[in-house]
């Protein structure tokens, strides 16, 4: 499998569809499964969420955020 093409897939449909985009946010696991149409493996899964967030920044911010308020 093509992760790089999956996590371009995802990343496309969370730009293109704020629905979806939600959805992703809230369970990112559930949407790519949806896009991808397929009960993948946990770890491939996880591989596409982890691409799909540093892709459209999701997690980098929050990360930021947390360290500047002391948290991790």
């Amino acid at each position: 499998m093509d992760i790089k093409a999956k996590v371009e897939e995802v990343v496309n449909k969370v730009k293109s569809d704020k629905s979806f985009a939600e959805k992703f946010k809230k369970e990112p696991v559930k949407a790519v499964e949806e896009v991808l149409g397929v009960d993948l493996p946990d770890d491939v899964i996880n591989n596409v969420v982890n691409g799909v967030k540093a892709k459209i920044g999701i997690g980098s911010l929050k990360d930021g955020i947390g360290s500047l308020l002391g948290k991790k």
